[in-house]
């Protein structure tokens, strides 16, 4: 069973909006709005056709690229992703920052620290990873990795058009019924609106509210609800295993947790990501089958025409076979240049 990671197009859109439908909420960027996703769809084809090289305009823009997972047999979607080459320019990406501050009383001869939540933009100039979503009956035979490790070595083949540091929100603690208990304890008393209102708000219509609304004072944990500290820094239960594999890649939890759920944002070095780091290009020259089983995940193209699978790669010198099967969901012929990285 063999899939294939591609350029989304308009032609996807209701798939992807039936995938969107699914997620259960607290997606902010995969909202179950068909306006929303088609304009991510045409932001998107933009963005793929932007050349700077050749219109003169900067490498690094606020791009956002919108990824399908196909099944190749039948040529269903099963699967999407993003990536934003640069938050933070269309309006501020807003992160709270859980900070200490100490405080000595020499009358009483004791130091007092205090955990506050401080709402900051540092990460303004980050690119993203998201938008992650899986079809349940795929997760399994490493499809979701070769989903996620797609967009690194997307990143990989166009590194110049993304910054030193990459971010992936993940989605926090939702109950049941849809609610977060974070919401509840912290951003929610200033809102006057549930989370659901205000996530579905923000994935529509951009999140110029937080800073009209949201207090610019630190906030004191020891004034939050323990339901709220309890959940603060925590993936959903369905994120722990991508919460895993950006650890695996270099992501680290550094104390910044999304202002709507506390879910906690990773953050990494771009050029420490592993797969990105450890990518290969080089000429194919052989389409052969070797391995039983596939070894790399490979990928070719650029912008619109990129294109990322798993396959059977094989090196002796300056030889490099690739798999028939991958070739052909590739489009790769002998002396076309090829991207890989170990499984």
């Amino acid at each position: 069973m063999s899939f294939l990671v591609r350029a989304a197009g308009l032609d996807d859109l209701e798939a992807i909006y039936r995938m969107a439908k699914s997620t259960g909420g607290g997606f902010t960027n995969l909202p179950p709005d068909r306006k929303t996703l088609r304009a991510k769809l045409d932001r998107a084809a933009t963005c793929f056709a932007r050349e700077p090289e050749k219109d003169g305009g900067p490498t690094i823009a606020d791009d956002l690229f919108v990824f399908i997972l196909e099944h190749a047999g039948t040529g269903e979607a099963r699967g999407t992703c993003q990536v934003f080459s640069q938050i933070g320019v269309t309006w501020p990406f807003y992160s709270y920052r859980i900070a200490t501050m100490s405080q000595r009383s020499k009358e009483l001869g004791r130091t007092f620290s205090a955990e506050l939540l401080q709402l900051t933009t540092d990460l303004d100039g980050s690119s993203e990873v998201g938008g992650l979503f899986l079809i349940p009956g795929e997760r399994s035979g490493g499809v979701g990795k070769l989903l996620a490790r797609s967009r690194y070595l997307f990143m990989a083949t166009h590194r110049a058009r993304f910054g030193d540091r990459t971010i992936a929100e993940l989605r926090g603690a939702i109950d049941d019924t849809g609610n977060s208990a974070f919401w509840d304890g912290v951003a929610g008393r200033f809102f006057g609106m549930s989370f659901r209102e205000a996530d579905e708000f923000n994935a529509v219509n951009g999140n110029q509210f937080i800073a009209d609304l949201m207090p610019k004072h630190p906030i004191y944990t020891a004034m939050i609800a323990e339901s709220a500290l309890a959940v603060m820094g925590v993936p959903h239960t369905s994120g722990r295993a991508a919460m895993r594999m950006l650890e695996g890649e270099g992501f680290a939890y550094e104390k910044y947790v999304d202002i709507f759920d506390g879910g906690p944002t990773m953050i990494a070095q771009t050029d420490r990501i592993a797969t990105v780091r450890d990518a290969r290009t080089a000429i194919v020259t052989a389409i052969e089958n070797g391995e039983a089983e596939p070894t790399h995940l490979v990928a070719r193209g650029r912008l619109a025409g990129y294109r990322c699978a798993m396959g059977a790669i094989s090196e002796d010198g300056e030889v490099v076979t690739i798999d028939p099967e991958c070739a052909g969901l590739l489009g790769v012929a002998v002396g076309d240049a090829i991207t890989f990285v170990l499984r």
